[in-house]
C-alpha cells in the first residue's frame, strides 16, 4: 500500500489506506472474493438447451466425456465443491448474529493419506457446518475445519468418512512460482451450473499484492483465466498437471475483464509449513514499521549514503513490533538476511523481476532470527534480531482466531460500548468506511499503535433508549477517552470501573472532550431495566463473564 504524497510512505502494517481522489487509474482497486453464495435462482442470460443437445449429450456408460478431460494432464477428481452455512456477528448489535446464509465454493486434496483438503479461508469464515462433494457424486460429506490461515485466505479440511477417500486423486503442488505467458488451467466449481469447470489463461503479472480478505500483503499471481464467483479455492495446474496456485479473487467487471488472481504454491506451503513447525497457525512475519523511499539524491546525502548504498529510511516503529528495541527512528534499512533492499523498498526477485521486500519478510517464520544491515548517523551496522514475533493489533483487521469468536461489548444503562475493529467499521459505515467514519477514528484506526498488550480502543456505538439516558440519544459512534478521570486501556477495564465504583458519579469522557455522566447506583439499578426493555439477554459479551464473574454470581443468595 503507497500513499499519493511526495514522501510515498510505505506501511508494513496491512492496513487499508484512505482512498484519495485522483486519475481512474489511480483509485483504489476493490478486488471481490469469488465466493458462491447460495440463494435464489440466478437471472442470468443462459442459453437453454434444447432436446438435440439433450441427445448428443453423452449418457450413462459413456466415457468419452472422461477420456477428453483425461488429456487435460490434470487431476480433476481431486477437485471438490465446498458448501458451507455461515453465521457472522451483528457487530453494530453485538449480543446477537445475523441471519445465517449458505455458500459454496472450491476445494482439492492435498494428501490422501493424512486426509488433508486445502481451501480458502473466506470460503468457510464464521462456519456453522460445512460439507464437501466430489465430482460425479451426489453425496455431501461433512467437513472439519483443521486449521485457518486468514492472511493467506487458506484453510485445511478433513473428511472422518472412509467412504469419501476411496479413489480419490491427489493434486501435486509445484514448488516454482510461475514465469510469465506460462499455461494455467483454472479448474472449480463456479457460478453458471453445478458441475465442474474449467478456464484456461496464461500467468500475466507476479508481485507482491493485497488479499482482499485480511488486507495483508502477499505474493500473488494475475491471470487471464476467468476467476468467477465459487472458483474460490479451486486449484490452478500448469502445462505439467502441477498445481501453480489457489484461485481466490478477481477483479470486478466493472473496472477490468479477466483479470483473476491466485495464491501461489510458495504462500500454500508456508501456510502448511507453519502448521507442521508449530502445530498450529502462526502467521506471516512483518517487521511493523513504516518506510520512506530513498529515490531522492539529496535526501540520500543527507542520511550519510554512499552513491552505491540503497535502502528505505524507517519513520516510524511500532512499540510492540518485534525491531522495537533494535531500530530507530531515522535508521537507514540497507539489507534483509543479506538481500539488498532497493531505494524504491524493492527486492531481486528473479532476472528483470523486482518485488516489494515485505515479502523477503513474510517467508520466514515466527520464532526466527533475522539480520539487518542499517546505516544509522552515517555508521554501517549490522544487527541480529533474536526472534520475529507479531505486532499486538491496537485496531484488529479480524477477529479470526481469537478465543472469543465475535465482538466483545458491555452495557451500563442503556449506553453500549464495544472494541474498534475493522468488521465493526465496515458494519457501521460500510466498505467506505475510511471516508464515512468520524474523523477522529479513522485517525487512530490509521496511526496509532499498541503501547502494550491487551490495549483497545473503546467505542460508545450507541445508547439505547432508556429514562436514564435522556438527552444522550444523539451520542454515538463515539471513542471512550477515560471513566472517572481513568485513561481507558480495553473494555474490561472500564467494566472493572464501573463496577467498583464507589463515588456518586460515573463520567465517561469520550473524544471532541464530551462527557457523559450517570449516577452510579441509578446507572446499575438501570442496566437489567434496558436490557428487557430491548430482548439483550446479557450485559456484557461472554469473553468478560467467563474470564471476571460478576459480584452478584459470588453472592451467598446466588450460592
Amino acid at each position: 500500500q503507497h500513499s499519493n504524497d511526495a514522501a510515498s510512505m510505505g506501511r508494513d502494517r496491512g492496513r487499508r489506506e484512505p482512498a484519495t481522489q485522483g486519475p481512474a487509474s489511480e483509485e483504489p482497486v476493490h478486488r471481490r472474493q469469488a465466493k458462491k453464495r447460495g440463494g435464489p435462482a440466478q437471472r442470468a442470460s443462459l442459453r437453454t438447451t434444447t432436446e438435440e443437445d439433450e441427445e448428443d449429450s453423452a449418457g450413462p456408460g459413456d466415457d468419452d466425456d472422461d477420456e477428453e478431460l483425461d488429456g487435460l494432464g490434470v487431476p480433476l477428481d481431486s477437485v471438490v465443491k465446498v458448501w458451507c452455512v455461515h453465521s457472522t456477528p451483528n457487530f453494530s448489535l453485538p449480543w446477537q448474529r445475523r441471519r445465517q446464509y449458505r455458500s459454496s465454493g472450491s476445494g482439492f486434496c492435498i494428501d490422501a493419506k493424512r486426509r488433508v483438503i486445502i481451501t480458502n479461508a473466506h470460503c468457510v469464515e464464521w462456519h456453522t457446518q460445512v460439507k464437501v462433494q466430489r465430482r460425479g457424486s451426489d453425496t455431501k460429506h461433512l467437513a472439519k475445519v483443521m486449521s485457518i490461515g486468514w492472511e493467506a485466505d487458506c484453510a485445511v479440511l478433513t473428511v472422518e468418512d472412509d467412504e469419501f477417500w476411496e479413489g480419490i486423486k491427489v493434486v501435486q503442488l509445484s514448488k516454482k512460482v510461475p514465469h510469465l505467458e506460462e499455461h494455467v488451467l483454472c479448474v472449480g466449481f463456479p457460478v453458471g451450473g453445478d458441475t465442474i469447470s474449467v478456464t484456461s489463461g496464461v500467468v500475466s503479472r507476479v508481485e507482491v499484492m493485497t488479499y482482499a480478505h485480511s488486507s495483508s500483503e502477499l505474493l500473488g499471481i494475475q491471470i487471464d483465466a476467468a476467476i468467477n464467483s465459487g472458483n474460490s479455492g479451486g486449484p490452478a495446474f500448469n502445462a505439467n498437471g502441477e498445481c501453480l496456485g489457489m484461485a481466490f479473487q478477481s477483479l470486478g467487471a466493472d473496472q477490468a475483464e479477466n483479470i483473476g488472481y491466485v495464491i501461489p504454491t510458495v504462500v500454500l506451503m508456508h501456510f502448511l509449513n507453519d502448521l507442521l513447525k508449530h502445530g498450529r497457525y502462526t502467521g506471516f512475519p512483518t517487521l511493523s514499521i513504516e518506510t520512506q523511499t530513498m529515490e531522492n539524491t539529496h535526501l540520500r546525502e543527507a542520511y550519510g549514503m554512499s552513491p552505491k548504498q540503497k535502502g528505505l529510511l524507517v519513520n516510524r516503529i511500532a512499540p510492540t513490533a518485534a525491531v522495537a528495541k533494535l531500530l530507530k527512528v531515522g535508521d537507514v534499512l540497507l539489507s534483509f538476511d543479506g538481500e539488498t533492499i532497493a531505494n524504491d523498498g524493492t527486492i531481486l526477485f528473479r532476472k528483470h523481476e523486482r518485488v516489494a521486500f515485505s515479502w523477503l519478510v513474510a517467508q520466514k517464520f515466527y520464532g526466527e532470527p533475522a539480520e539487518l544491515t542499517v546505516l544509522r548517523d552515517g555508521k554501517l551496522l549490522e544487527l541480529k534480531l533474536e526472534k520475529l514475533h507479531p505486532e499486538v493489533p491496537l485496531v484488529p483487521v479480524h477477529l479470526f482466531g481469537q478465543k472469543h469468536q465475535g465482538p466483545s461489548y458491555l452495557i451500563v444503562a442503556g449506553l453500549v460500548f464495544t472494541t474498534l475493529s475493522v468488521p465493526f467499521l465496515r458494519s457501521e459505515f460500510g466498505e467506505e468506511w475510511d471516508c464515512e467514519a468520524p474523523v477522529e477514528i479513522v485517525h487512530r484506526m490509521m496511526h496509532q499503535h499498541a503501547e502494550e498488550h491487551g490495549e483497545q480502543l473503546v467505542v460508545l456505538t450507541q445508547v439505547l433508549a432508556h429514562d436514564l439516558t435522556v438527552g444522550y440519544e444523539e451520542l454515538e459512534n463515539m471513542l471512550l477517552e477515560s471513566v472517572n478521570d481513568v485513561k481507558v486501556k480495553n473494555l474490561r477495564q472500564v467494566m472493572e470501573i464501573v463496577n467498583s465504583c464507589d463515588s456518586e458519579f460515573l463520567r465517561f469522557h469520550l473524544h471532541n472532550n464530551l462527557v457523559l455522566v450517570l449516577k452510579a447506583k441509578d446507572a446499575r439499578k438501570a442496566t437489567p431495566e434496558a436490557l428487557e426493555q430491548h430482548g439483550i439477554p446479557a450485559a456484557t459479551s461472554s469473553d468478560l463473564i467467563a474470564e471476571t464473574p460478576t459480584p452478584e454470581a459470588n453472592s451467598p443468595a446466588a450460592a
